[in-house]
């Protein structure tokens, strides 16, 4: 996972694995852990050797409400 573009410019090219998500930030452990809020991130996600840029305003959400909700969005 790799935080494309983030009101904090420090977090921008943060990289590393997500360990924990709230309802407005994801939790990413790289050199330590560091909280990005949603709504002011772009995220590139991996998945199955792909990547997937996500708009971070697309996860705002408890996520276990968000696995309930349909997606009119695609990524």
């Amino acid at each position: 996972m790799e935080v494309l573009n983030d009101s904090n410019p420090s977090n921008v090219k943060l990289r590393g694995k997500v360990v924990d998500e709230t309802m407005k930030t994801l939790v990413i452990k790289s050199a330590g852990l560091k909280r990005i809020a949603k709504k002011d991130a772009v995220f590139k996600f991996s998945l199955d050797g792909k990547a997937v840029k996500v708009e971070g305003r697309s996860l705002i959400g408890r996520p276990e409400d968000r696995v309930k909700k349909q997606n009119k969005r695609k990524w």
